[in-house]
């Protein structure tokens, strides 16, 4: 029997030390390591995961001579999970899905496998039992003959069974419930979840079996495990939003097969997430009665442009210190414009609260919406409300000057077809740039100043 040794692991990035450390040299982070037993790998535990093959001499070959070969791809009925994945799932892919708890990365990724009739899906969980998901599967209006569930947490027994059963498409729920014989720590530590997660890949890429890992996130938005984890998977998504809302996003945050831009948008209901083909139409407030301190910004987040609704109250503060309240907007972000507007236009907000949110839960990294969040202020301060029928596109300097942002053909093309009338950009930066000649009017404009002797002089 071989013997155990232990070292000491950062539970933050996965770091290895012989001896425990205060401060971890990768991440700099303290008080992280901690003491797992670890032993070496057996043959039996590496071949595990191989479907009667034999193992393959390494060879090296030209970079002329390997072919090229077209990526197959296996289309699901769910066209925003094709769009972040870059048009499907590649065979052979391992994908990593991370997201709160929650959130709906089980019910998602359950209603995908009902949703592939005609593929042989198994489903391993780890977290909840067959009784569990039967119940989860009944509310969803899909049915699968081939959807095949395995409540287990042994790799060794899932790729027994995967062996006999021969699935097409495998889902883990989740990796961080997995463990491995040849490693004697729990399941969840760095050990485990490294293993673990290398046996997958493996399996993946020898079986050409694609394979959906959901994982867990720490309490500060980061995937839970070794920073590891992420550079051997193909492909990480990040299911974001407030589960106090409706709306979901998931987010590429790295993909071989496709671009990183691309963005996925669903709803939670009752029969499980559907996907929003226009978010512009659901995240804008369709009420006739114009309000002070509300106004419209074309944002684009991947590569989907959509119009957002920018919310701003400015209060008289009660209290000493003024409030500064966000969600979904940095608020780094917001005092730099509280800033700008104190400096350039004089407003005084040093004894005012103010509060900005974005409608619908949405967290928003565009700089295209600085001037909505601007013009949202201002409004707020003067009480006066915008015009109806108009958004703003543009990021706004520090000297006060309007920005110009990039693909604002797409932004104007976007606000056009939600039915607006007036879109403000920058006057910047327009050489070369063919706006659609439509029935919105463009309004470039230079500075903040400007802004304001249009809408609230």
């Amino acid at each position: 029997m071989a013997k155990s040794k232990s070292a000491f692991f950062c539970q933050q990035c996965g770091y290895e030390s012989t001896k425990w450390l205060g401060k971890c040299p990768a991440c700099q982070q303290w008080n992280t390591f901690v003491e797992e037993i670890k032993q070496k790998e057996t043959v039996t535990s590496s071949a595990a995961w191989q479907v009667g093959s034999t193992a393959i001499k390494a060879t090296a070959t030209r970079l002329q001579d390997v072919p090229i070969t077209k990526e197959v791809r296996m289309t699901t009925p769910d066209p925003e999970l094709n769009r972040v994945l870059g048009g499907g799932i590649v065979s052979g892919s391992i994908v990593l899905v991370a997201g709160e708890p929650g959130i709906g990365k089980s019910t998602l990724f359950l209603q995908i496998g009902l949703q592939l009739n005609t593929v042989k899906v198994l489903y391993v969980s780890g977290e909840e039992s067959e009784q569990q998901i039967r119940m989860r599967a009944a509310r969803l209006p899909f049915t699968n003959d081939n959807f095949y569930l395995l409540t287990a947490t042994n790799t060794q027994q899932i790729f027994q069974e995967i062996k006999q059963l021969q699935p097409e498409l495998v889902i883990i729920d989740s990796i961080q419930t997995l463990y491995t014989p040849s490693i004697e720590s729990s399941p969840g530590s760095v050990s485990q979840i490294r293993e673990t997660a290398a046996e997958w890949q493996r399996f993946a890429k020898e079986s050409n079996t694609p394979v959906f890992l959901i994982g867990h996130i720490t309490k500060d938005g980061a995937i839970a495990g070794p920073k590891i984890l992420e550079h051997m998977v193909d492909t990480v998504l990040q299911f974001e939003g407030d589960r106090h809302y409706a709306y979901r996003i998931l987010r590429t945050l790295k993909n071989r097969f496709g671009s990183t831009s691309e963005l996925g948008i669903y709803e939670m209901s009752s029969s499980g997430m559907k996907g929003v083909l226009n978010p512009s139409d659901i995240l804008l407030s369709h009420s006739g009665e114009q309000l002070s301190g509300i106004a419209i910004a074309a944002a684009i987040e991947g590569m989907r442009p959509f119009l957002i609704e920018v919310q701003a109250l400015v209060t008289p503060s009660v209290y000493g210190t003024p409030q500064r309240t966000v969600s979904g907007f940095d608020l780094r972000r917001l005092q730099l414009l509280l800033a700008v507007l104190e400096k350039r236009g004089g407003f005084q907000f040093g004894s005012k609260d103010v509060f900005l949110n974005i409608a619908g839960g949405l967290k928003v990294e565009d700089p295209a919406i600085d001037l909505a969040v601007l013009c949202a202020l201002l409004s707020s301060f003067t009480d006066i409300p915008i015009p109806s029928h108009t958004c703003f596109a543009g990021e706004v300097g520090l000297s006060g000057e309007i920005r110009s942002v990039n693909r604002v053909e797409q932004r104007i093309s976007e606000a056009e077809k939600l039915g607006l009338e007036k879109i403000l950009v920058s006057r910047f930066g327009q050489k070369g740039t063919s706006f659609p000649t439509a029935n919105i009017e463009i309004l470039p404009l230079a500075r903040v100043e400007d802004v304001y002797q249009l809408l609230f002089s």
